[in-house]
């Protein structure tokens, strides 16, 4: 009966074991897609935002003030 115990404890240790090397290999897969994501965060602010290319920009609701509507929020009394 130990060793059925002992062998056990094997298996214990290497299932965690490997858990904990899987645990390191899928931190770095995160963190190498955190890095490109926060990179291209990056290009989409300075390539495509950058050098007042945000002034071009057309919105279709400015000036309309969707969330204000003076006919409804008119003051009563």
């Amino acid at each position: 009966m130990t060793s059925f115990w002992l062998f056990l404890s094997k298996v214990f240790k290497w299932a965690f074991g490997f858990f904990d090397a899987f645990g390191n290999v899928l931190n770095w897969i995160l963190f190498i897609v955190c890095c490109v994501l926060f990179v291209y965060w990056c290009y989409v602010l300075v390539v495509t935002l950058g050098g007042d290319k945000d002034k071009e920009y057309y919105s279709p609701t400015e000036g309309k003030n969707p969330y204000y509507d003076p006919k409804i929020y008119k003051k009563e009394g």
